[in-house]
């Protein structure tokens, strides 16, 4: 496998910068509006986010005697499409904001992750706390965007799998047609962060938001550092086309 280098960057631009500057960011914004943040979601994808997870799943290799790592959970979305459409064995669903994990932890009081057992911690990914090879599946929604040193989270992912075991990563990515790909382009610009603003009443962050998805490789440029990282087998595929996509790489047996 490849060691993880040590550069980091700013995750809204792309440009290098210490890592301190995103990660910092990051932990404000998300927990400003930790709250809001399923409501902000589901408005702004008009929806579509339910059909991006359920594409996740469908692609994700879960098994019911499988223990899953949940990565940049948030408030424990991805892990409850999991409980529902799997049935592991068990799920670790962390997080970097403590305040994005309490939501979760609410939607567990509420019952919404059925009987599958699941936990809750607070990691950042560029420094996973777990035992080598320790999970069967890795989930990632949204998170290795806002990671100043993707190499390194990556590589980390990889570390704790087992032989054989699998990343699924859904992130937003770029549209292949260019008509589609400009609309999308203004949509991040102006209309994320109106609808942000409208939302959680921090515009400010979603501005933030759309540069870092604008700053973002595409889906080559992300399974590309995927392969650097140690996967192999990776594959991707578009929802909304290509405003998101599902990438899924498997480290060697």
């Amino acid at each position: 496998m490849n060691e993880p280098t040590n550069s980091t960057i700013d995750t809204a631009t792309g440009l290098s910068a210490p890592a301190e500057l995103s990660t910092e960011r990051v932990k404000d914004i998300f927990t400003t509006i930790a709250r809001k943040y399923e409501l902000f979601n589901a408005v702004s994808s008009f929806g579509s986010y339910r059909r991006w997870l359920d594409g996740m799943m469908r692609q994700a290799p879960i098994m019911a005697h499988h223990d899953v790592l949940d990565i940049a959970g948030g408030t424990g979305d991805v892990s409850r499409w999991v409980a529902r459409f799997h049935h592991p064995r068990h799920i670790q669903c962390t997080d970097l904001v403590p305040a994005m994990l309490d939501v979760a932890r609410a939607h567990k009081a509420r019952g919404d992750f059925g009987d599958v057992p699941i936990d809750f911690d607070v990691v950042d990914a560029q420094d996973i706390p777990y035992e080598d090879e320790s999970y069967d599946i890795i989930t990632m929604a949204y998170g290795i965007r806002n990671m100043p040193d993707r190499p390194r989270a990556l590589a980390e992912m990889q570390r704790v799998l087992k032989p054989g075991g699998a990343l699924v990563c859904l992130e937003f990515s770029t549209p292949p047609n260019p008509i589609w790909r400009a609309l999308y382009t203004f949509y991040l610009k102006h209309l994320i962060p109106f609808w942000g603003g409208l939302i959680t009443g921090d515009r400010s962050g979603f501005v933030y938001l759309a540069k870092s998805i604008r700053a973002f490789p595409d889906q080559q440029g992300l399974a590309k550092l995927m392969e650097d990282a140690g996967f192999v087998g990776i594959t991707w595929k578009n929802y909304t086309g290509g405003i998101a996509a599902v990438h899924v790489a498997h480290k060697p047996n």
